[in-house]
């Protein structure tokens, strides 16, 4: 079945997979290669958040970012260009075309599938077995949801007088923003602050908190500030009661801090401060589909909801809001399926990356994330100043920081901020998997010039 089109009659397949993110698709085309027949539903646009308006457009941006930055530099490695201008049309037009080609793979795959349907239409549970999209009711005894997340809007006094952006609107601007003030200093405020910031656009972020990127050590906090007020983004720390009104230049925003004007006027608003899993619209209470406080769906250690024969994948389960996880979902769900395996989600090692420049990789747990377990930790750092490959490069910003269990000898975390820092961390990643001593790692002969051959030194310390 390569197609399907609306009826009034119930239509049987073995399995239904709502939504055609990261892990959807995938899953798909391993139930119908063991023989299943299977309806994927699609309400939007293919490929889910990381090919639309996540990873893809938004690293395709970063790295016109970066060769903008470089370019100003030229002059550092001996290389004359002259003035340095961003065509921002341009870049929208690239990060497009890169994201198009990406979704159209994700759709033209699943429509070539054997005894895959795929439908467009909005997903809605009439019973735990039976979903209703358009005027057709599909049925299946194994239902899975994909249905990702989007921006949480927070609940800010004079947001409805005022314009504002999200992750998914910044993907259409397309003038540089004179000036761009970013509430939520996390992953998507800090990749699009400096982002715009080598565009040319005044970069203000306010954050709540004492620091940027809480889940990070302060030592990694503390390095990740620096480099951005080191590229001339201003950083309002400890933004108490956050107000928006119509300004001057576009939007005024109040802020209450330590230190800093009150006001920050802006000619542009970017709201960053976090997800809301896509959850509220399904008809999950006819099914009897449990969910949490914050609208996602319980799961178990199998990623089974708390109705048999329906699971959940991806960012709408809480287990993890990143590519990579969903993709593992999916392995998970498919391994214990088709295989026979006994796959868990708290098998695997949180892993994940801060696509600035440098960007930031990280493993396992931070060093206050250990020491709040109980555990004894022995712990080594290096500054990326003192790694030749990093000198060599002229990027010296950034530093490195492992975990080490004092008893065990198994490593419990790692930060690799600095050139290649997300490419690196798999050194260490690999290592925790193999729940080798660190040893292990410390004694292995790699390459040189690069970052990760710094790793072994590292481990000295």
């Amino acid at each position: 079945m390569k197609s399907a089109s609306a009826g009034n009659s119930v239509t049987n397949f073995d399995a239904i997979v709502i939504g055609a993110g990261q892990a959807g698709p995938p899953l798909a085309k391993r139930l119908t290669k063991a023989g299943m027949s299977v309806a994927i539903i699609e309400r939007h646009l293919f490929g889910g958040t990381c090919v639309n308006t996540g990873c893809i457009p938004t690293k395709a941006m970063v790295a016109s970012a970066y060769v903008a930055h470089l370019a100003r530099r030229a002059g550092e490695y001996g290389v004359r260009v002259g003035s340095v201008t961003v065509d921002l049309k341009t870049v929208m037009d690239r990060k497009r075309a890169i994201a198009e080609r990406s979704r159209i793979g994700v759709e033209e795959m699943l429509r070539s599938l054997e005894r895959c349907s795929v439908y467009t239409g909005h997903a809605r549970f009439l019973s735990a077995n039976e979903i209703g999209v358009g005027d057709a009711t599909l049925r299946a005894d194994r239902v899975f949801i994909n249905v990702g997340g989007r921006a949480s809007i927070p609940a800010l006094p004079g947001l409805d007088r005022v314009p504002y952006l999200t992750n998914s609107s910044m993907m259409h601007l397309d003038v540089t923003p004179t000036h761009l003030a970013i509430v939520g200093g996390s992953y998507v405020g800090l990749e699009f602050g400096q982002m715009f910031r080598r565009f040319g656009s005044d970069v203000t972020v306010i954050e709540m908190a004492p620091r940027l990127v809480q889940r990070e050590d302060d030592d990694v906090s503390t390095a990740i500030h620096d480099i951005l007020v080191g590229e001339g983004i201003a950083v309002r720390l400890n933004a108490r009661c956050i107000s928006v009104s119509p300004g001057p230049a576009g939007v005024a925003v109040r802020v209450e801090c330590a230190e800093g004007s009150p006001t920050i006027e802006a000619s542009h608003l970017l709201l960053a401060v976090g997800r809301r899993p896509n959850t509220d619209d399904l008809g999950l209470d006819a099914a009897g589909v449990a969910r949490d406080d914050h609208g996602y769906i319980v799961v178990d250690d199998r990623l089974q909801t708390s109705v048999p024969g329906i699971w959940a994948l991806g960012e709408c389960n809480g287990k993890g809001a990143f590519t990579h996880t969903a993709y593992n979902d999916f392995e998970i769900v498919a391994s214990n399926l088709l295989d026979g395996a006994t796959r868990r989600v708290s098998d695997r090692i949180p892993a994940y990356a801060l696509y600035m420049d440098p960007p930031l990789g990280r493993a396992g747990l931070t060093e206050a994330e250990a020491r709040q377990r109980g555990r004894t930790v022995l712990v080594g750092t290096r500054a990326m100043a003192h790694v030749g490959r990093a000198f060599e490069k002229g990027e010296t910003n950034g530093l490195m920081k492992i975990v080490v269990d004092a008893d065990s000898r198994e490593i419990l975390g790692a930060a690799v901020l600095g050139t290649g820092g997300d490419e690196v961390i798999h050194c260490v990643l690999d290592t925790m998997y193999a729940k080798a001593p660190y040893a292990a790692l410390q004694r292995a002969m790699h390459i040189h010039p690069t970052v990760s051959e710094y790793i072994p030194f590292l481990l000295e310390n």
